[in-house]
């Protein structure tokens, strides 16, 4: 059976990425800009990881759900896929980062980094590649995928294992004090994507305005409320489950597909490239308002874009004549 593919999803992703950026662009600048965008919004953009994770989950459901629970997957291929798919752009970058740094302590995260296990370190051991965080929570995930598989083997399991993982991440804020980059204060967001996944379609034939006018419902309840795990959560699935009913449109389309797929290179090499803009002082020649700051993100975003674009060309190219 072929694989239903979920175009607006390439939206999300796209959103994310690009919202990520805005929010890194805020934070590493002294821009004089105020307000509720600026102050408020903007900077709960760094939540959409929670987002990448939602979708992550999702989206190795459709491509391996029924393969495992099938016993028809080879782990040697899944795993060699992984490493191959992230390995070389991300292994690029650690290596930049360490013969900048040029210390003793940044030759040792690189080391955990190139082995893509660093998300079994305790939390905050990774300073190269900051925001590599994320791919070390990710690759834990696809480590645990087949136990993850047979939790939500059926949809009364799956729901006592959502169950667990909410009651695990308030004990992991309130007595572990650990946070997102812990894979069990995570798995809840993994598990509410497992469980979108069971419901798919179901959720296929809900009328899409509605679910666009229920996923604005709770985007502004999480500003009301807070970014508490739980509004984050609400956000996410919402989302997720809005592009699951939508085909076409601004979240459906050739542009969000392009940057879709450079979503993970975009957010991986974004600060990277901001680094160097801030050398050539980029970041300031407009001033210090919000034509500055849009001007920063777009270059940003550009410059990992076309970073992203042509690293994958020389690796693509470097792995024919390996193969040849």
């Amino acid at each position: 059976m072929k694989k239903k593919h979920y175009g607006a999803i390439d939206g999300l992703r796209m959103i994310a990425a690009f919202g990520i950026v805005m929010m890194h662009m805020s934070t590493n600048n002294n821009y004089e800009i105020e307000g509720f965008v600026y102050n408020r919004i903007i900077p709960s953009f760094t939540n959409f990881v929670y987002l990448f994770m939602v979708v992550s989950a999702f989206g190795m459901c459709c491509g391996y759900y029924q393969k495992v629970l099938n016993n028809q997957i080879s782990w040697s291929d899944f795993y060699g896929k992984r490493f191959k798919k992230i390995l070389p752009f991300f292994g690029l970058l650690v290596l930049i980062d360490v013969v900048m740094s040029h210390s003793l302590g940044s030759l040792c995260e690189g080391f955990a980094d190139l082995t893509l296990v660093f998300g079994f370190l305790p939390a905050d051991s990774i300073s190269v590649i900051g925001v590599g965080w994320f791919l070390g929570l990710v690759f834990v995930f696809y480590l645990i995928f087949p136990f993850f598989c047979v939790l939500i083997e059926n949809k009364r399991r799956a729901w006592m294992a959502f169950g667990v993982s909410l009651i695990y991440n308030f004990v992991c804020i309130c007595y572990f004090d650990v946070g997102r980059k812990n894979i069990l204060y995570s798995a809840c967001f993994f598990l509410a994507g497992g469980l979108i996944y069971l419901y798919r379609n179901q959720i296929a034939r809900f009328n899409s305005w509605i679910m666009l006018g229920a996923a604005w419902i709770s985007i502004v309840l999480y500003y009301v409320i807070g970014g508490y795990s739980v509004m984050n959560l609400l956000v996410s699935a919402m989302l997720l489950m809005y592009a699951i009913t939508k085909t076409g449109g601004l979240l459906d389309n050739r542009v969000t597909k392009f940057f879709s797929g450079i979503s993970m290179e975009i957010y991986l090499s974004h600060m990277f490239i901001f680094r160097v803009i801030e050398k050539l002082g980029i970041h300031t020649v407009l001033g210090n308002g919000w034509l500055q700051y849009i001007v920063t993100v777009v270059v940003v975003i550009a410059g990992a874009s076309v970073f992203a674009i042509v690293m994958q060309k020389i690796f693509n190219g470097i792995s024919k004549k390996l193969a040849a």
